[in-house]
This record gives structure tokens, C-alpha cells and sequence, in this order.
């Protein structure tokens, strides 16, 4: 009878070890699994933040470029006005050379 115990003890044994090997191999797959869906959730939220943030970024490009645009303006308008000034001053300068000799 001993001997007929041993025969089916190390079958059974083995049978334990791979059915708790199986399992245990099943728990950390099911945990990787999650730490990826966790990994995955951060990143389409990292994803989401940097693209408001960029978003933000090509407006305030636009505004910048805008406002470039109305400087550019103003400074073609000044030197018109500048010119005219200038060109003013100078008759009115001739004017009272003429005047004064």
C-alpha cells in the first residue's frame, strides 16, 4: 500500500505545483494588465493636457501676430506723418530764412 501511495503522490504533486504556478501566472498577468490600463489612462490624460496647452499656445500666436500686424501699421502711419512734418518744417524754415535776410 505504501508503495502505491508514493506512485500517485509525486503525479499529485506536480499536478498542485503547475495548477498554483497557472494561477499565480494568471493573478500577475490580470495585475500587469491593469498597471498597462493605468499607464494607459495617464497618458491619453497627459496627452489631453499638453494639447489645451498647445491650443493655448497657437492662440496666443495669433493674437501676437496680430498685434504685430496693428504695429506695423502705427509705424507706417508715423513715418508718413513724420514725413509730412518734416517736409513742412522745411518750408516753413525757408519761409523765415527768406523773411529774416
Amino acid at each position: 500500500m505504501k508503495n502505491t501511495s508514493n506512485k500517485y503522490f509525486l503525479p499529485i504533486l506536480v499536478a498542485v505545483l503547475v495548477t498554483v504556478f497557472l494561477v499565480s501566472c494568471g493573478n500577475l498577468s490580470n495585475e500587469v494588465e491593469n498597471k498597462l490600463n493605468e499607464l494607459k489612462n495617464k497618458t491619453e490624460s497627459l496627452d489631453s493636457i499638453i494639447n489645451k496647452e498647445v491650443d493655448k499656445v497657437i492662440t496666443l500666436d495669433s493674437l501676437i501676430n496680430g498685434e504685430s500686424e496693428k504695429v506695423k501699421k502705427l509705424d507706417s502711419l508715423i513715418n508718413k506723418n513724420s514725413l509730412k512734418l518734416d517736409s513742412i518744417s522745411k518750408e516753413k524754415i525757408k519761409l523765415f530764412e527768406k523773411i529774416v535776410k
